[in-house]
């Protein structure tokens, strides 16, 4: 007779005790088949996972009683069901209640089309694994597992989306801040390091003016806090002598990529446009600028993104995408495209030129100015990262103004109370204040 085959579905990151039980029920009812799931598979609802998927094939294909691993490329069993049609399929009780409620549904609907039953162990009391990544977040991370994690994002998810921070606790904020919604749980996948935030919260005008040691301090803040990729903002990044520096110092701290603009002389902000004078860095001279520091990476992993001011500065969609062509052919890892439009149709009309000529570099956009554009539209664009790049910082300053204001109006701090966090709530905000 036959033996019989089983299908265990699983992400297998941070394996314990109780996956190693389910598996070993698995065993006892046949030849175990487990099905991995993939980054974007995971992706598409919750975090990603700290192990890449080879890695964790490798882990699981060594676990006694496992036959072999496949892929599991959706949420969804049915189309591997299907493929196997596995006489069991195993999986924890825990699954009956809660968000997995369809898909063990969709389980049992599949396998009864040729007699499979569904085997659910009791699940294994007091262990979670939210629990153990929560753990694993506060112990922290190292440079290089930081760094490598952008590119896994890019090619895990849809969109990846970064906020911008400041300073410790603003970066806080981004690390942990986490909304339940329809679509499953949402969270920042990266932080953004701007230089107009960080020049803004110093008290300092957003012309370069704060040197890279007083960025550097800042940003060390935030690494000693974080776990999440962070993206540079690396302005014009000087002359191509210190960009190649600065590309090697940003690589060893763990930072994921950098972002420098297309433009020389004074720094001025983009979003002034043509009230200023602003100019463009001639093509070979920028191309250049991105040759020399690619080769200066020590790994594949870091990224040197091409910032194009273009539009900014009232050119056509052709003019960007000759910058666009140049940046890209010099060895640029990506592309962001600026606009101060309202609308945002130059950078949809832009999107769908580069993406006929590129259709495998990441897009960058930036929607301050159209943000009326959700997260799906501009992933239909073609965009692969959103960068909401000043936004906790504009929040901020009204708060502390209107909070400021209030004490000045009553001559005493009751008034603005109900809009400030108790003293014990703001120790609970920093990791170590307990202890």
């Amino acid at each position: 007779m036959p033996q019989k085959t089983v299908y265990v579905g699983m992400s297998a990151d941070l394996l314990h005790h109780g996956h190693l039980n389910i598996l070993k029920v698995a065993a006892e009812l046949g030849e175990v088949t487990v099905g991995l799931l993939t980054d974007q598979a995971i992706a598409c609802y919750k975090r990603l996972p700290y192990l890449t998927f080879d890695e964790r094939r490798a882990i699981v294909e060594s676990i006694k009683g496992v036959t072999r691993v496949v892929e599991q490329t959706t949420l969804d069993y049915a189309p591997n069901l299907e493929r196997l049609r596995p006489d069991f399929v195993v999986h924890g009780s825990d699954w009956k209640h809660g968000p997995q409620q369809a898909t063990r549904a969709k389980v049992i609907q599949t396998i009864s089309a040729w007699g499979g039953q569904l085997v659910e162990p009791e699940y294994t009391a007091n262990i979670s694994s939210t629990r153990l990544n929560a753990a694993l977040r506060s112990v922290g991370t190292t440079p290089d597992i930081r760094m490598r994690k952008l590119r896994r994002l890019l090619g895990a998810k849809k969109i990846v989306r970064a906020m911008e921070a400041h300073n410790g606790i603003s970066a806080l904020l981004v690390e942990h801040t986490r909304v339940d919604t329809d679509k499953g749980p949402e969270e920042f996948d990266a932080l953004w390091l701007s230089s107009l935030t960080d020049s803004t919260a110093k008290g300092r005008p957003d012309i370069e003016f704060v040197d890279r040691t007083s960025r550097a301090h800042t940003m060390n803040d935030i690494l000693e806090v974080t776990t999440k990729p962070i993206i540079y903002d690396g302005d014009t990044g000087g002359p191509v002598e210190h960009f190649r520096y600065l590309v090697r110092t940003l690589e060893r701290l763990g930072i994921s990529a950098v972002i420098i603009e297309d433009k020389t002389g004074m720094k001025r902000n983009s979003l002034f446009g043509t009230d200023v004078a602003q100019h463009q860095e001639p093509i070979p001279i920028f191309a250049e600028k991105i040759r020399q520091g690619k080769l200066a990476c020590v790994t594949p992993d870091f990224m040197i993104i091409a910032r194009i001011e273009s539009l900014i500065l009232g050119h056509s969609v052709d003019h960007a995408m000759e910058r666009a062509d140049a940046f890209v052919e010099a060895g640029a890892d990506g592309v962001m495209i600026h606009s101060r439009g309202s609308d945002g149709w130059d950078v949809a009309e832009f999107c769908t030129a580069f993406r006929a000529k590129h259709p495998h570099v990441p897009l960058v956009a930036v929607p301050t100015s159209y943000s009326h554009m959700t997260e799906d539209e501009l992933a239909s664009m073609g965009i692969n990262i959103v960068i909401y790049a000043n936004h906790l910082l504009r929040t901020a300053y009204p708060a502390m103004k209107r909070t400021a204001e209030t004490i000045l109006r009553h001559r005493r701090a009751l008034e603005a109370e109900p809009d400030c966090l108790s003293i014990k709530e703001v120790l609970a905000l920093i990791p170590g204040n307990d202890s």
